[in-house]
């Protein structure tokens, strides 16, 4: 853990606008933290969704009526589309610097900041904007692992139907049974998410024995992913989850994808391809490169880190840390 910052510079106070779905909020608590951990700022979440902002108001940059206690924000930080109407009504509050998680639907000169991730196609001639930081990826609340353990402890995170993939319950079933034959002596944690469908659920459950535990996702709590991966030495995920398999390579464990054909033009197909492109993860095929006692953790991949840091030179009188 990097200490928070010390000296003259007052912490920064942020506030957090979420629509609450589960992978925006995923990202403003990931790069919070770190803001916290880095610079001692203090947090204030806004839930978007009690808020109706009418679009004049978000065109003019007037604010609704807000809670009184609020302390004045340093740092206004969105995720999510339906956060973007209060963004834009907060942006003349003080001096805070207003910052966006996505590729905005509105000209970017209207805010101070955003942070993309590359697969969303930013075209060249705005990625040279200095308001813009493309990641690698979403932004999450992982943190690289200081080493992996020796067990022989794999998991395998299964996703769903989605537009970015042909999704077939087979073909991840068959994929996984073959890992788990080729790797007799290895544990298996196995968890299906909610978009998971119920009859592949079921066939998952059907598994479990000795060396597998299956964990139901309405039973696993917030933290349990990150509990998880550090008592893991492999890990194993369905391609259609960018949330799941950039939390994976961010942990630093040897990473794999289940093999799935990939829908035409697809953001998360093309992230996925370009993790592959830097050797970040494996592919089905090549499975013995994860699984070998002889792989070493991923390139480090901390983007919540790398966004605060660049966050924080952006705020008057102050230099990253």
């Amino acid at each position: 853990m990097v200490p928070a910052a010390t000296g003259s510079a007052r912490a920064p106070v942020l506030w957090l606008l979420t629509d609450n779905k589960p992978g925006h909020r995923n990202q403003l608590r990931g790069l919070g933290a770190r803001l916290k951990a880095l610079a001692g700022a203090s947090v204030y979440w806004l839930d978007a969704t009690e808020y109706r902002i009418p679009l004049w108001r978000a065109l003019l940059g007037l604010a609704p009526r807000l809670e009184p206690n609020l302390p004045v924000p340093d740092l206004i930080i969105a995720a999510g589309s339906g956060t973007h109407r209060l963004l834009l009504s907060l942006r003349r509050i003080g001096n805070a610097r207003t910052v966006v998680l996505m590729k905005p639907g509105f000209p970017l000169n209207w805010i101070d900041a955003a942070i993309v991730p590359e697969h969303d196609g930013i075209t060249d001639n705005t990625a040279g904007n200095t308001r813009l930081l493309l990641t690698e990826g979403m932004i999450n609340t992982l943190t690289p692992l200081a080493r992996l353990t020796t067990k022989q402890e794999a998991l395998a995170l299964i996703g769903g139907p989605s537009s970015h993939y042909e999704w077939d319950d087979d073909v991840v079933f068959d994929q996984l049974l073959h890992l788990m034959r080729s790797y007799p002596d290895w544990h298996w944690t196995l968890s299906g998410s909610r978009r998971t469908p119920d009859t592949l659920r079921q066939r998952l459950r059907d598994l479990a024995g000795a060396r597998v535990t299956v964990a139901e996702p309405e039973q696993t709590h917030e933290d349990w992913l990150a509990h998880r991966l550090a008592a893991s030495r492999a890990v194993w995920v369905t391609p259609d989850s960018a949330s799941m398999v950039y939390e994976a390579v961010t942990s630093g464990i040897p990473t794999g994808l289940f093999e799935l054909s990939a829908n035409t033009g697809s953001r998360v197909a093309r992230g996925n391809a370009l993790l592959h492109q830097r050797g970040r993860v494996a592919r089905w095929s090549d499975h013995t490169s994860v699984m070998s006692a002889a792989t070493v953790p991923s390139r480090s991949l901390w983007e919540a880190d790398r966004a605060a840091r660049w966050l924080l030179q952006r705020l008057p009188g102050r230099t990253a840390p």
